[in-house]
């Protein structure tokens, strides 16, 4: 029997903890490229991409909706048209959005639409939010060239859209993995992801 362990059966461990959030300051973002992308649960997207060598910092909100400054509690609902995602800084010199791509397609599945295993609705689903239009290029020529590939036998549904506005979401979502490492959705969801892509023991 399959355990369907969602974040909504952990959301109340998150009170009361100490953030860390991963905030960059105008030194640490010159010469950083910024790609925002929705991965299912916003804490397991943060978790894998914060491990990606070259990336700087990994930051969890919303996006994609017509609500402004939306809460955690009305993204949930699917009312507000928002997308859980992390928006990351990451220095190109080190690592391109090709290859940040490449670990996105590792890390979810992106033929499913708006799932992410347990978690269902369009809060979860995949995204790639561009910021500018050589982003876009890239974002679609990684799409054609996974398609190609014929990795997965569905069709990929994966969304590329340009950057709105990205809202940060409350400070207990920020390094959720990090601070609770022994929580259901963390042991059963996050730490398997990251085991699997290489990042934990």
């Amino acid at each position: 029997m399959r355990f369907a362990f969602t974040k909504f059966t952990v959301i109340l461990t998150v009170l009361n903890i100490l953030p860390m959030t991963s905030n960059l300051t105008a030194d640490e973002i010159a010469g950083t490229d910024k790609i925002t992308l929705g991965a299912g649960c916003f804490w397991c997207t943060e978790a894998v991409l914060e491990r990606v060598e070259g990336v700087k910092s990994a930051v969890s909100g919303y996006m994609g909706g017509h609500v402004e400054n939306p809460t955690y509690r009305q993204v949930v609902t699917g009312e507000t048209g928002h997308a859980e995602v992390a928006q990351i800084h990451f220095d190109p010199k080190v690592i391109s959005l090709k290859e940040v791509l490449d670990i996105f397609w590792l890390m979810h599945d992106p033929t499913t639409l708006n799932r992410q295993g347990a978690d269902v609705g369009t809060q979860y689903r995949s995204a790639i939010y561009y910021h500018s239009n050589e982003q876009k290029k890239v974002a679609e020529k990684s799409i054609a060239k996974l398609t190609e590939s014929g990795k997965f036998a569905d069709p990929i549904v994966t969304e590329v859209t340009q950057a709105s506005t990205f809202y940060t979401a409350e400070d207990y979502h920020q390094e959720y993995y990090e601070l609770n490492k022994n929580a259901g959705y963390c042991r059963f969801v996050i730490h398997p992801k990251l085991k699997k892509l290489g990042f934990e023991d």
